[in-house]
């Protein structure tokens, strides 16, 4: 959850640990801190609050070896005192963490030292102590096995002023390797200013920076280790004049679908061809699956439920949305005829990679939807989907829920033709819908300064409601999820059939309900939903089909989208749900892109 960076090499590793924590405080933002060699002493500076706090307190400065840390509070409060980095009692050890280390209390007992802080990182820098003699990779790595739980790493000594050393197990750490300079960081964007060649470390790895080279080791020897190229641009990480990075990942969305389309589909010879490169699993397989399980957490977890709907209604495969902390702790009925298909936008989701492992242990063929290349679920999956949506830097997601389930639609229209479920003019039908969408979201997109008044008539309110069926149910939810991410505002997301079974009871004038009521098969029930709200004096706010007549009769306000036939609604309709939440947020002032309480990336259960 936390971000950490560190850097070694011929530039001002000052500066270039501040701009990279800069570029890592969706992990996380309660305090910041950052140590260095001066003289063959430790500095450190460090605050409560964000990094450009910190960076108002340094003094000027050129090191070449630094790392620094931005917290996202697990034990101990949010202060100067708890803030990373941790020393060392003698003042000549300094460490960041990322993780948590579930056993620091007995290694606390076992010291028996005093200790300033209330964190479990600290200990850490007290243990690397205790063992140093002169070798710090001898004592980090003597170090390590007493650690419980998990960790990403950086650690540096007063008297070795080029030497960073760095470890993972559990919690994610990249190594970027340039002509002048090493980095290691929690996510590559601090590494893109100044290399895409990187190298993501596997749980037990060490790796020895000094300067500009790199050497890498796993129990206790070195190893050779693969690079991988990032095709992300430093420019694709940066707000690009937007105010906000989640209203910029908000408009980036039609091209980020028509570049995952452009990666995997082709229309050759009037019938469409997917591409399912990383999926090195047999046609054969996919015949046999018995029964799919997608797990994820948070957003993800609302795109696994419209993904489940998809792969059924297409490959005719029983198929089931589960929350991946409950998945793994439930000791579900797994055999080799399941395949389970895990989603996160990072790759690095705790409870998500927990049921990966728990998946793939019971036999289970495993498929990653992820948008991080190299990440540990990638890595440790049977095969990876990747959505190609460039970096998503808005704690609140956004593209990658519309790229996950996008994507979901592609593997479950492949698995269609290879199952022979739907007749080819259907699929062809299906995938020619799936290349309209993002023009259809340009539509709705040209609609934000609409969309933006009717937030404005809605952001004093204290409560919401969102409420849709078959497809409606998942996106309400997502509905209610960002609403309540950026804007605090309490949110709950409901099936509209659940309506009568409890929630109807905290309808009044002061609670607003919006209703996502395209036309179709369920339109009707949706409307008498609206009537039973209506009458209890709610306030309505539909999301509506582009030519429904009569919707506005019975609504207090309507955004209209181009809902065509077809399953992909559910894309269009997400957009003015993302919308809402970012100008109901930006109109109370909040801090959209960094929430209070949250980070991008939850690794730790």
């Amino acid at each position: 959850m936390c971000g950490i960076v560190g850097f070694t090499g011929n530039r001002n590793a000052m500066t270039a640990v501040i701009q990279g924590l800069s570029g890592l405080e969706y992990r996380g933002y309660d305090s910041a801190g950052i140590a260095w060699v001066a003289d063959a002493r430790l500095a450190v500076k460090k605050t409560a609050g964000r990094v450009d706090d910190l960076a108002k307190i340094l003094p000027v400065a050129h090191p070449s070896l630094a790392i620094g840390h931005t917290r996202w509070a697990t034990h101990g409060a949010p202060d100067e005192t708890n803030a990373h980095p941790h020393l060392s009692p003698d003042g000549k050890i300094a460490i960041v963490h990322n993780g948590i280390v579930d056993n620091y209390l007995a290694l606390k007992q076992t010291l028996g030292e005093a200790f300033l802080s209330d964190t479990d990182s600290e200990v850490v820098a007290h243990l690397i102590a205790r063992e140093y003699r002169g070798d710090l990779l001898a004592a980090v790595e003597k170090v390590l096995p007493l650690l419980d739980g998990t960790y990403a790493l950086a650690v540096i000594a007063a008297d070795q002023p080029d030497l960073l050393i760095a470890a993972r197990k559990g919690s994610p750490l990249v190594v970027g390797i340039a002509d002048d300079a090493t980095l290691v960081a929690s996510d590559v964007v601090p590494i893109l200013p100044y290399t895409k060649e990187v190298v993501y470390l596997d749980d037990g790895q060490v790796v020895v920076c000094r300067g500009k080279s790199a050497r890498f080791r796993a129990a206790g020897r070195e190893i050779e280790v693969a690079t991988t190229t990032i095709d992300w641009s430093v420019e694709a990480a940066q707000k690009g004049g937007y105010p906000h990075f989640m209203l910029k990942e908000i408009f980036e969305q039609p091209a980020a679908l028509r570049n995952l389309v452009h990666h995997r589909v082709k229309i050759e010879n009037n019938a469409p061809a997917f591409n399912l490169e990383g999926i090195e699993l047999p046609t054969d397989y996919f015949r046999g699956v018995g029964r799919i399980v997608l797990i994820a957490q948070g957003t993800a977890y609302h795109a696994a439920m419209i993904g489940r709907n998809l792969i059924e209604r297409t490959a005719l495969i029983p198929s089931y949305a589960e929350y991946a902390a409950d998945f793994h702790y439930r000791d579900p009925l797994l055999d080799p005829s399941v395949l389970v298909i895990a989603l996160t936008q990072s790759g690095e989701t705790m409870d998500t990679l927990q049921g990966v492992r728990k998946a793939r242990d019971a036999g289970c063929k495993v498929v990653a939807v992820v948008n991080t290349v190299g990440s540990t679920i990638a890595r440790e999956a049977d095969g990876v989907f990747y959505m190609h949506c460039g970096p998503e830097i808005g704690v609140a997601s956004t593209k990658a829920f519309t790229a996950m389930v996008a994507s979901l639609y592609i593997l479950s229209l492949r698995m269609a033709q290879m199952r022979r479920t739907l007749d080819p003019a259907e699929i062809m039908r299906r995938t020619l819908d799936l290349a309209q969408v993002g023009p259809r979201l340009e539509a709705v997109l040209s609609t934000a300064n609409y969309i933006r008044q009717i937030a404005g008539r809605y952001a004093e309110a204290k409560n919401f409601l969102f409420l849709g069926r078959g497809t409606g149910w998942p996106l309400a939810m997502e509905g209610a999820l960002k609403l309540k991410e950026v804007s605090y505002i309490h949110a709950e997301g409901y099936d509209a059939a659940e309506m009568k079974h409890g929630p109807i009871a905290l309808i009044d004038e002061n609670m607003p309900c919006l209703f996502i009521a395209l036309l179709g098969r369920r339109y009707g029930k949706v409307r008498s939903n609206i009537q039973e709200v209506r009458a209890r004096r709610g306030r309505v706010i539909a999301i509506a089909s582009h030519n429904d007549d009569q919707i506005h009769e019975v609504v207090d306000d309507v955004i209209y989208v181009r809902a065509e036939s077809g399953v992909m609604n559910s894309l269009v309709c997400a957009v003015p749900l993302q919308l809402l939440a970012y100008y109901i947020a930006a109109a109370k002032n909040c801090d959209v892109d960094k929430p209070r309480g949250l980070a991008k990336s939850v690794t730790v259960e």
